[in-house]
């Protein structure tokens, strides 16, 4: 078992395993480590952990130790010289003519080489450039080129979206990126939009590609035909996020329906509802203030029938006054009925006044 830790040596970069030995050490130390390239400088980036050595084709480098005060110096005169050779490189390129970009200069930690990054559309022939460089600064020289990705990573800097760049930040390796994934993801395929800083697509239009590609499969496809029970019509348009598609009919009409609504062809369809009349509307409220007047109760049938023979009754003769009731009524004063408006007498019924004639 031997005790493992990785490091990095460039901000988002590859992180490495090395051989911690008897170190403790901790993410975010600065130490120097043996490479192929001779000593480097780099920064660890995990805690250690025990693995065992037959999962190593090959043994790990050994961490040598950690940043100390000399080391700082050494770091601080490397940075000097870095500066120094960029200047010079970029004057000579330009007397030469070069069609060449320079990006950065790199030296190794124990000054044995000096590394220069440039980016360039074709080969070029930099070999009189190289016995400038190696003349001027007694050193070895490598120039390397990369590519507009790995330029942007190492310059840096922010996005359309307004945070530093992905690359510079926390994007270690670069995954291929096409305009399929722009398309699949409803954007607008406008170049200055889905580029990035280093001019090709953005890198983060793979992030969301493979739920996109999940969430799609439950969507018709564009100009294909989608139904609901109410309506019915060609696929113009679609949300994902949402859910919502954009139905046009036959008459022109466009409609708006959630995928949860979209039924089989062979469903029952059911026609869709009719919007309530403005001139209902405007008299529904005015009828619900208007109280209706209360409806006339009809008599029962046995009720009814009762007023209707009192009704049909014929009249029946007066009775006979025999001469004991006409003595009773006679000893009762009759009271004169006035007339309230003129003050006259009433005049008398004249069927009351008639008096059987006694024998």
């Amino acid at each position: 078992m031997i005790r493992v830790v990785s490091i990095q040596f460039h901000p988002a970069g590859k992180m490495y395993e090395f051989n911690a030995g008897d170190l403790e050490l901790q993410p975010g130390d600065r130490v120097v480590v043996e490479t192929e390239r001779g000593l480097g400088l780099g920064k660890v980036v995990s805690r250690v952990e025990e693995k065992d050595e037959a999962l190593f084709t090959q043994p790990p480098a050994k961490v040598q130790r950690l940043l100390g005060l000399e080391d700082e110096k050494t770091l601080a005169h490397l940075s000097r010289r870095e500066k120094e050779a960029y200047e010079f490189c970029q004057r000579r390129i330009k007397e030469r003519g070069m069609d060449m970009k320079l990006v950065r200069v790199e030296n190794l930690f124990d000054g044995s080489k000096a590394i220069f990054y440039f980016t360039a559309d074709g080969r070029v022939d930099f070999r009189e450039l190289v016995k400038d460089l190696a003349h001027t600064f007694h050193t070895r020289i490598e120039m390397r080129q990369i590519g507009v990705r790995d330029e942007a990573k190492m310059v840096g800097g922010l996005g359309i979206c307004g945070r530093e760049l992905c690359c510079a930040s926390f994007l270690r390796d670069f995954q291929p990126v096409s305009v399929k994934m722009a398309k699949e993801q409803n954007l607008a395929l406008n170049p200055s939009k889905i580029s990035g800083q280093c001019g090709r697509l953005l890198c983060c239009l793979d992030y969301e590609y493979e739920t996109y590609c999940d969430l799609r499969k439950s969507f018709p496809k564009c100009g294909k035909r989608a139904r609901t029970l109410q309506y019915s019509g060609t696929v113009e348009k679609m949300n994902i996020l949402t859910g919502e598609l954009l139905l046009k009919q036959e008459d022109g009409k466009q409609v708006s329906v959630h995928v949860k609504e979209l039924v089989d062809e062979s469903a029952p369809s059911q026609p869709p509802p009719e919007p309530p009349r403005q001139q209902e509307q405007l008299s529904s409220p005015r009828r619900e203030r208007e109280q209706p007047p209360p409806k006339r109760q009809r008599p029962a049938p046995q009720q009814a029938r009762e007023q209707l023979e009192t009704a049909v009754a014929p009249l029946q003769p007066p009775a006979t006054v025999t001469d004991g009731q006409q003595q009773k009524s006679d000893d009762k004063p009759k009271k004169k009925k006035r007339n309230r408006r003129h003050g006259h007498r009433k005049p008398s019924d004249p069927k009351n006044n008639d008096k059987p004639v006694q024998e």
